[in-house]
């Protein structure tokens, strides 16, 4: 006989960890939570180089301008990784987000008037994150629900004429 040597089950039914039964956010979780990492390694970098250096103070517009282009750089990383996946792209953007968020919070307590400075509280640019990649995921699904439209057909039965067709 050709039988395979079985494994034993896992605890409680599940499957194991490297088994294709896991769970399908699972990437989107691990992706949000690397690039919620660096997006607070640029933050706080920014900073403190900002806070901490004067001696780069006659270069706050190219400071300012490298640190938003990386901010902007590893923001898109959840859009453009999961850029088929609307759910996963949003789950992995607000594990991201969330993470930002709460370093945030943090700086506001080290670095006095942080949020009266930037004008946005915590809780401002939790809301701006979840809108923005709201919105890019919703215009990732509704592409990606017209790219299936356009290559599916519409009609089903034999002899079913297209609904454009006149009568």
């Amino acid at each position: 006989m050709n039988e395979s040597p079985s494994r034993p089950p896992s605890p409680r039914g599940q499957a194991s960890a490297g088994s294709a039964g896991g769970s399908p956010l699972r990437p989107a979780v691990i992706a949000g939570c690397y690039t919620g990492a660096m997006l607070t390694i640029v933050m706080l970098g920014a900073l403190v180089v900002a806070n901490r250096i004067p001696a780069l103070e006659p270069y706050a517009f190219e400071r300012n301008a490298a640190s938003y282009a990386l901010f902007g750089i590893l923001m898109a990383v959840p859009v453009f990784r999961f850029l088929t996946r609307p759910t996963r792209m949003f789950v992995s953007a607000m594990i991201a987000w969330l993470l930002v968020t709460v370093a945030y919070n943090f700086a506001g307590l080290y670095f006095r008037n942080l949020f009266n400075v930037l004008q946005r509280t915590p809780f401002e640019i939790l809301a701006e994150g979840a809108i923005g990649y709201g919105i890019l995921a919703v215009a990732a699904w509704v592409c990606k629900a017209i790219i299936h439209a356009r290559r599916t057909s519409l009609a089903t039965g034999r002899g079913a004429r297209p609904v454009s067709a006149p009568r």
